[in-house]
């Protein structure tokens, strides 16, 4: 039983670490594995429930304690879970392109069973990240159906290339919190609208990346002030480095009013490929409100730690318009807070 109470003594407590918003990564790392802590959980209540000595205040303590914890834990999960109603996007479309975004993995070498997902899928747009000189001579051919790229190969594991069958326009890469970290913004059309994307890849933060998640927030933040002056549909996509549920992503999706295609969906758990049993939604696509995802699709495993996404994006007939989220005080103190505190 002892084993039993201390396992559940930990599960009671780590749930609620990143409430403390510390930027460590040992009180962010429950936030990514709030499924896999709902399971073990669950688990903890059936064995206090069957292998007991009576119900002492102390067991009633820790069983009470437990359901309360899990409770929170459901609760921050349950709206990603295909068992979330959701109204299905089907509005009247003015246009719709394609895009296939991707952690190919820079030490992968997989590059043929990469290549017959995109001829699968046969996307409009593709983004590969942690994209190297290697895979950029790898994927040489995908340039005959995708004549322009935007090719940013990078040794250190945050390297990304883009590749469109049609021409976008106002191209930037810009290394926005690290010297070593890019991300690409660029438009593309949609019918006859310009339709602003940005590509995100930030650092995580873990032992063997960055310690805290500073520059991982910060970077989401300056994306989201950037988003927030712009007068045009956007859509964020990449390797986020973070689970949905989490308060900085939370926070990012309010000051832009992006909607997540996820939401009643499915959680579409993107990472670690190879491990079924500890997976979580690292990669996202974010949209605003005068878009929709009809198609959110995972691809097949081809070698990488991730799985690919596939999304059809489709600009609104009649889309609503847009205004800047409002803000209120201790929001916006936050949002620069997190800005500020990447600084070296």
């Amino acid at each position: 039983m002892l084993a039993i109470y201390i396992i559940s003594i930990i599960f009671i407590i780590s749930p609620f670490l990143p409430a403390t918003r510390n930027p460590h990564w040992f009180f962010r790392t429950p936030d990514f594995v709030r499924l896999q802590s709902i399971v073990i959980q669950l688990i903890c209540i059936v064995l206090l429930l069957v292998f007991r000595n009576g119900f002492g205040l102390f067991h009633i303590v820790v069983l009470t304690a437990l359901f309360l914890s899990t409770g929170y834990e459901i609760i921050k999960v349950f709206k990603y879970s295909s068992l979330y109603p959701r109204k299905k996007p089907n509005f009247p479309s003015a246009g719709k392109i394609s895009i296939l975004a991707a952690n190919v993995l820079q030490t992968n070498t997989e590059y043929d069973t990469f290549m017959k997902i995109v001829e699968h899928h046969d996307p409009d747009l593709v983004l590969i990240m942690e994209s190297n000189k290697a895979w950029e001579n790898g994927l040489k051919s995908l340039e005959k159906n995708y004549p322009h790229t935007v090719q940013v190969p990078l040794e250190n594991f945050y390297g990304m290339h883009l590749y469109t069958k049609q021409k976008p326009e106002n191209i930037k890469v810009q290394f926005q919190i690290e010297e070593d970290v890019p991300s690409i913004f660029f438009d593309y059309k949609i019918g006859d609208q310009d339709v602003c994307f940005t590509c995100l890849h930030p650092a995580p933060p873990s032992p063997t990346e960055n310690e805290t998640s500073k520059q991982r927030d910060a970077e989401l933040m300056l994306t989201g002030k950037h988003i927030r002056e712009l007068d045009k549909p956007v859509v964020v996509c990449g390797d986020m480095n973070d689970v949905v549920w989490s308060r900085t992503t939370r926070l990012f999706k309010k000051m832009t009013a992006m909607i997540d295609p996820r939401i009643g969906r499915g959680y579409f758990s993107t990472y670690h490929a190879d491990y079924w049993f500890m997976r979580f939604p690292l990669d996202h696509l974010f949209h605003t409100k005068d878009l929709f995802v009809k198609v959110m699709e995972r691809t097949e495993h081809f070698g990488s730690d991730h799985f690919g996404m596939y999304y059809e994006i489709h600009l609104k007939k009649k889309a609503p318009s847009t205004t800047t989220p409002k803000l209120d005080g201790e929001e916006k103190e936050e949002i620069e807070n997190l800005i500020d505190r990447a600084e070296p």
